[in-house]
């Protein structure tokens, strides 16, 4: 019996090119772009495999329900949060994810982040494309002094963690060189681990008091949401920055727009919003001290290369009788309606 593979496309899947990595497999393979559920499941209802982003094009009950086939759901890149996972597992469904994917560029994204603010670079790069910058240095305009005045070094800076998975402990690699003293918070994360990475381990809201810049680097959970609100940001110093590159949805939004027009934290670095993107007349468009960079973080030929046949492996480890090494909910193969692997 054939092995059907069906992958839900977005726009954004333009830059992906399967067709090298599937001409040799010997399965049924094809792509559509789904707007609606019915689409989806009009389309992947015999499907044996189907992948998808999930965040851009949700998978929950009512589409699980009609893919009566599915023995597991990839999604491309990290995050699962549109995908339904208890759902999944009720259904004897594997949900899968590319843990590993683009953890250069997002640790990269973050340090440039904080560079941005601690050199004022975006600010800087404005005020002399203004021509204000003025013709030799002794005649610098005020509005550039002040810039200057609100620069710093690196060194000696406490960054924060929320989260210890991937990405931040390749963050914390890369800020070690810049002599930061790095502090983190994951109730998920043993103390000891934390001292093998050369990271103090604390609480939450010790953490926020602490430092000098938070970085944010957890997935999107019912846990997780909304988790840094008004009360935690007050927690934070005046002075200190806020940097997101996970999801937008675990910063209260109204609560974060007020903290920076307020002046309760100095400034944020957003990858991520929400909503995602942000619509042209978003009030966060008009703030002074927030940099933001559209969901860019993930974005390098080199990271797309490496992600164009990620999902097609696990499909050939399916084909073998073994288990995705992307498996989110490995509580599935308990499951007396479990549908995968034993191929073979």
């Amino acid at each position: 019996m054939a092995f059907k593979v069906v992958k839900i496309v977005a726009d954004i899947e333009g830059i992906l090119d399967d067709s090298s990595a599937i001409a040799e497999m010997g399965i049924l393979f094809t792509k559509k772009a789904c707007t609606s559920e019915q689409e989806v499941i009009a389309a992947a209802g015999d499907a044996d495999y189907v992948i998808t982003i999930g965040h851009i094009r949700p998978v929950g009950p009512a589409v699980m329900d009609g893919l009566k086939k599915c023995r597991f759901i990839q999604t491309i890149g990290i995050g699962y949060d549109g995908i339904d996972v208890d759902a999944a597992t009720k259904r004897g469904i594997g949900v899968v994810n590319i843990p590993d994917y683009c953890t250069e560029e997002v640790s990269d994204h973050v340090m440039a982040l904080i560079l941005s603010w601690s050199r004022r670079t975006v600010q800087l790069n404005s005020v002399i494309k203004q021509g204000k910058l003025a013709a030799s240095f002794s005649e610098v305009s005020q509005g550039v002094r002040k810039i200057w005045s609100e620069m710093d070094r690196l060194e000696g800076k406490s960054l924060g963690f929320i989260g210890l998975g991937r990405i931040s402990r390749a963050v914390i690699r890369k800020a070690k060189g810049f002599g930061m003293n790095l502090l983190a918070y994951d109730p998920y994360v043993p103390e000891r681990t934390g001292s093998e990475l050369g990271v103090k381990m604390l609480g939450l809201r010790e953490l926020l008091r602490t430092s000098d810049i938070v970085s944010i680097s957890v997935g999107l959970t019912p846990e997780t949401r909304h988790m840094i609100g008004r009360e935690q940001l007050r927690e934070m110093k005046p002075t200190a920055y806020l940097i997101n590159t996970s999801r937008g949805s675990i910063v209260d939004a109204d609560a974060l727009y007020e903290a920076l027009e307020k002046g309760i934290i100095a400034g944020a670095g957003l990858d991520v919003t929400d909503p995602d993107p942000l619509p042209p007349d978003s009030k966060f468009l008009g703030l002074d001290n927030l940099i933001l960079t559209g969901h860019s973080a993930h974005a390098s030929p080199r990271a797309w290369a490496e992600l164009r046949n990620r999902p097609f492996e696990e499909v050939k480890r399916v084909l073998r009788g073994e288990w995705p090494v992307g498996l989110v909910n490995p509580a599935v193969k308990e499951k007396e309606n479990c549908r995968g692997p034993v191929i073979r």
